[in-house]
C-alpha cells in the first residue's frame, strides 16, 4: 500500500447508508468504467456488494451514452468482470454526492479540483493509485491509444488498487 494513501473522513458503512464511489477519467470510456466493473465485482465476491455504491464519469463530454471501449470490455471478460457502464460526464454535484471521488491522473484530479468549492470536497478526492501497492508516478495511463497490453496494464493497476482499497474501507462495514 502507498504511504501516500489518506482516505477522507470514514463513517459505518451499512446497507441502509452505502459508500459512494466514483472513479474518474476523461472520457468515462477506457479507465473509469475499469474501475466501476473490478471494484463492483470485488465487493460482490467480497459478500459487501450491497454496502458500496460505485459509478464511474469523466471530466470530459466526449463518449456521453457510449458503452466502455471494447478493448476494456474483452480485457475485463477475460478476467470474468462485466463492464456495463454507460458513459457520462462527472459534475458538481457529484462532489456532494459521492463520499470518495477517484481520479485515474492529475489532469482528471486536476478537473475536478476545479469544480470544487471547498477543501471538505477536494478531500473526497484520491487518485486510485493512492491505493497501489506500487504506485510508480501515481497515475494510471490512458490505454486508449495503445495496444492491448495497454488495457491489460490498466486491468492489472486498477485490480491490485481497488483489492487494496476495499482492505482500507472493510473496516467500516457494519452488518
Amino acid at each position: 500500500m502507498s504511504s501516500r494513501m489518506k482516505l477522507p473522513p470514514l463513517r459505518p458503512i451499512t446497507e441502509d447508508n452505502p459508500y459512494k464511489l466514483v472513479f474518474v477519467c476523461l472520457g468515462n470510456i477506457c479507465r473509469s468504467p475499469t474501475g466501476e466493473g473490478v471494484f463492483q465485482h470485488i465487493v460482490n465476491e467480497a459478500g459487501f456488494g450491497n454496502y458500496f455504491e460505485v459509478d464511474s464519469a469523466g471530466t470530459s463530454a466526449f463518449h456521453v451514452g457510449q458503452p466502455a471501449n471494447s478493448k476494456s470490455s474483452d480485457v475485463a471478460d477475460a478476467h470474468g468482470v462485466q463492464l456495463k457502464s454507460r458513459a457520462r460526464q462527472f459534475d458538481k454535484e457529484d462532489l456532494d454526492y459521492y463520499d470518495l471521488i477517484i481520479p485515474m491522473d492529475n489532469e482528471n484530479r486536476d478537473n475536478i479540483y476545479a469544480m470544487a468549492d471547498s477543501e471538505e470536497q477536494k478531500e473526497k478526492v484520491q487518485l486510485l493509485r493512492e491505493y497501489d501497492p506500487n504506485p510508480e508516478d501515481g497515475q494510471v495511463p490512458d490505454p486508449y491509444y495503445g495496444g492491448l497490453e495497454g488495457f491489460e496494464n490498466v486491468y492489472q493497476i486498477v485490480e491490485r488498487s481497488c483489492k487494496n482499497l476495499l482492505e482500507q474501507l472493510k473496516p467500516q462495514v457494519s452488518p
